[in-house]
């Protein structure tokens, strides 16, 4: 699962149309894809902000086009 790095889903959603700010956390190997739907969610831990939120980005051309 990738961890994207916004406040809040509402901020991730206000990222349609620009690239995925996100980190990496398979030991597997690298689960970004610039086409295709992405799920993920922001871990306050890692990334510093206060909320937690889960998510299903898709993107095309390495470009948000939507969240759920």
């Amino acid at each position: 699962m990738l961890v994207f790095n916004y406040k809040s889903k509402k901020q991730l959603k206000e990222n349609i149309g620009y690239p995925l700010e996100y980190f990496e956390t398979s030991i597997f190997g690298d689960e970004y894809t610039k086409d295709g739907i992405l799920c993920g969610s922001n871990r306050p831990q890692l990334t510093g902000h206060s909320r937690e939120f889960f998510a299903e980005v898709e993107l095309k051309n390495n470009l948000i086009i939507g969240v759920k």
